[in-house]
């Protein structure tokens, strides 16, 4: 007999398939993924830490602008079309990377990848699982989020034992066939999706104060800003450490393969934590849920800046994929909870901005505090302590948010 999880599984196959397969193929414009070839795209044009810091950072920087404008035609296009759509232009991406001679259009090219594989192509995943599911959003998105975490647990190891046998321009070649190949596939799993406004009328949910609230004025509210810390320092940090895996091993004496190869572990914790905050999001709510799963990253960066061994470093990586279930679930249903979700591709663009952004500030921030001489260990008890303040500045507001959510309901 099946289970209700398994019903929902099987009911939903090409809807949960589509948000896993984008979720995915949106790793090859992740920090994760780019951060693998980081030094031999500075060896090759002769870039320190900090120059490719903040190539990285203006690149990532104008994506997280594109994303204010172009977030909000997930309210107005099928999946179909604009996954189909953000999906070829990362593998054109994908190509502008394997083949630019210049290091003036790295900058560029950076935008290309952030835009296309961090920004559209992981807001489109989203937003289509909180707008396609209500009573069951926080297991849609655990679902989605496998496909991240299966490229995060399989492309870095992966991808660094390649570089040893083949020429990463060619790797980078493989990256954009395979998002052309898979093409066909998301338009075949996606030949009966709804409209966006048709599942909006069926699926509805009220924010605050029982009503749909536009972009604009979620941003003139204050819970939106006190979430900021939040939505910035994570993606900040987390990739400033994925970004700079190589010279962190440099400086702990630690060969980059064995540091990569204990990346699976956070990857597993990542994807246990994805179902649990996933089913919890359906059991609590994602309101109750959202100041906890931010605390394991401050021991988290304390471990790594301690760390004398690369048990050490594993141990943080745990704790960073048990916030990163976090990460995946829980904001992305809060947006629906608070704000309702008619006009949610409109806020959750300002959101991805934001998040988009932090990407941007962590690698040119620390590599160029790097240049300077300020020891990368140092900066990471540094944000360990911003992840404390991250919590503690959004305790109030919620709180008055959550009330609103009780008058509502």
């Amino acid at each position: 007999m099946k289970t209700p999880t398994l019903a929902f599984l099987r009911d939903n196959a090409p809807f949960l398939a589509t948000g896993a397969l984008l979720s995915f193929l949106s790793s090859f414009g992740q920090t994760f993924f780019i951060s693998i070839f980081g030094g031999e795209i500075r060896a090759h044009f002769g870039l320190s830490n900090g120059d490719w810091g903040v190539i990285y950072m203006v690149g990532t920087g104008f994506s997280a602008l594109a994303m204010v404008f172009a977030g909000g035609l997930a309210d107005r296009f099928r999946v179909r079309v604009l996954g189909v759509a953000v999906v070829g232009l990362l593998g054109l991406a994908c190509l502008a990377m394997a083949f630019n001679p210049w290091a003036a259009a790295l900058p560029l090219v950076i935008f290309a990848l952030r835009f296309t594989g961090q920004g559209m192509t992981s807001h489109v995943a989203v937003v289509a699982m909180v707008r396609w599911f209500v009573a069951a959003r926080g297991r849609a998105l655990a679902v989605a989020t496998m496909g991240f975490m299966t490229a995060e647990a399989l492309m870095p190891l992966t991808f660094v034992w390649l570089k040893q046998h083949i020429d990463w321009h060619l790797l980078w070649v493989g990256a954009a066939l395979f998002c052309f190949l898979c093409l066909p596939i998301l338009h075949r799993l996606l030949r009966l999706e709804r409209t966006p406004q048709s599942s909006a009328e069926s699926n509805a949910t009220l924010g605050m104060n029982g009503r749909h609230w536009t972009r604009a004025e979620a941003l003139r509210h204050p819970l939106f800003w006190s979430l900021t810390p939040a939505l910035l320092f994570f993606p900040a940090f987390g990739t400033a450490f994925w970004f700079h895996q190589v010279h962190f091993a440099e400086i702990k004496g630690w060969d980059h393969l064995a540091l990569v190869a204990v990346f699976p572990l956070g990857t597993l914790t990542f994807g246990l934590f994805t179902l649990v905050y996933g089913w919890a999001i359906d059991r609590f709510g994602a309101a109750r849920l959202l100041p906890i799963y931010l605390l394991p990253l401050i021991l988290a960066f304390s471990l790594h800046a301690f760390a004398p061994s690369l048990g050490w470093a594993a141990a943080g990586v745990i704790l960073m994929g048990m916030a990163g279930g976090g990460q995946s679930t829980i904001p992305n249903a809060v947006w629906a909870e608070f704000y309702g979700t008619r006009h949610l591709g409109a806020i959750k663009s300002a959101v991805a901005a934001v998040m988009v952004l932090g990407s941007a500030i962590g690698p040119g921030l620390s590599g160029a505090l790097i240049d300077a001489g300020i020891g990368y260990e140092t900066q990471l008890y540094g944000f360990a302590a911003s992840f404390a303040f991250a919590v503690l500045v959004m305790l109030l507001p919620l709180a008055r948010a959550r009330a609103a959510l009780s008058v509502a309901a």
